[in-house]
């Protein structure tokens, strides 16, 4: 392992109180692979490397949600004797009013977890593209618009950036190996409250992925550059809000191959801010992010407006 770390072209460091680097990311068998794996040394540019160098010091920001949230939340149903079902919520939880109320039934929310891959790569001219997938109108939910590979976690999953990358395999077919995951940035809350974790990864090699998109669940294949996501042009907002705070969605109107797509809400708000950590610069218009607030009581259909 010594040898490796010395024949590395990167240099890691192994200071863990020190490293913003989230150890969480791999499970303990990929890290090494992930990190160390020569291929990705042989294949990647430069520019491709100081990235992943970069992006690997990288320390998302504090947010209120606590990562033992769910934890605690399990222990507390534990002692009140109720059970969780899969998708999130107690199965029973009735409360007892006064004898002139009837009992209801009150379920107590937990965010699943969910992440996406933003794969990057260098385009012809040299500049910084993402994948980005349409959605098959097939599906119940967000048919037809664009989003990044990507869904909910599985038990089977060590990490989110398993969920990730195995997701992105069966969606498009990109195969995990090619792909350098570097880092996670902050949790996002979908619009049907997932709590979802943006990976990024680098592709070293573009031409060695040939998308094979899942028909099912992906009509389309495509890729942007992901610095348009920092430029306050083809974008418009619109002003929402969620739990007492205001936020704005932002739609960007993108044109390749003479089709024309729209990114827009969670999409583009995760694309908006690995822009701004990939290039370390804001954005040239106002963010505003929705707080990352989570009700403590829903209905199964709520969703964030």
């Amino acid at each position: 392992m010594i040898s490796l770390l010395r024949k590395s072209a990167i240099p890691i460091s192994l200071s863990i109180s020190n490293s913003s680097f989230p150890i969480n990311l791999f499970s303990r068998n990929s890290f090494s692979k992930l990190l160390m794996d020569n291929k990705y040394e042989t294949n990647c540019s430069n520019r491709l490397l100081a990235l992943a160098q970069q992006l690997r010091l990288y320390n998302p920001p504090p947010i209120d949600f606590d990562e033992n949230d769910d934890e605690k939340e399990r222990k507390l149903e534990e002692n009140e004797g109720k059970v969780v079902s899969q998708v999130g919520f107690v199965e029973s939880a009735t409360l007892v009013g006064s004898q002139e109320e009837d009992q209801r039934v009150v379920e107590r929310f937990r965010a699943k977890k969910a992440a996406v891959l933003i794969c990057l790569f260098e385009g012809d001219g040299g500049e910084l593209r993402v994948i980005l997938t349409k959605r098959s109108s097939k599906l119940s939910t967000h048919s037809g618009e664009v989003a990044l590979p990507g869904g909910k976690a599985e038990e089977a999953d060590n990490s989110d950036a398993e969920t990730a990358t195995r997701e992105a395999e069966e969606e498009i077919g990109l195969n995990h190996s090619l792909v350098n995951v570097v880092t996670c940035l902050e949790p996002f809350l979908s619009k049907h409250l997932l709590r979802v974790i943006p990976v990024i990864g680098i592709l070293s090699d573009r031409k060695q992925f040939s998308p094979a998109p899942n028909a099912d669940e992906v009509e389309s294949v495509f890729d942007a550059p992901l610095e348009m996501f920092l430029k306050d042009e083809n974008r418009r907002s619109e002003e929402r809000e969620w739990m007492g705070d205001k936020y704005l969605i932002h739609h960007f109107d993108y044109e390749m191959d003479g089709k024309k797509y729209m990114i827009w809400g969670l999409t583009a708000g995760i694309l908006i801010r690995a822009a701004s950590v990939v290039y370390g610069r804001q954005p040239s218009f106002l963010e505003q992010n929705p707080k990352f607030k989570l009700p403590k009581v829903v209905d199964k259909d709520s969703v964030m407006r």
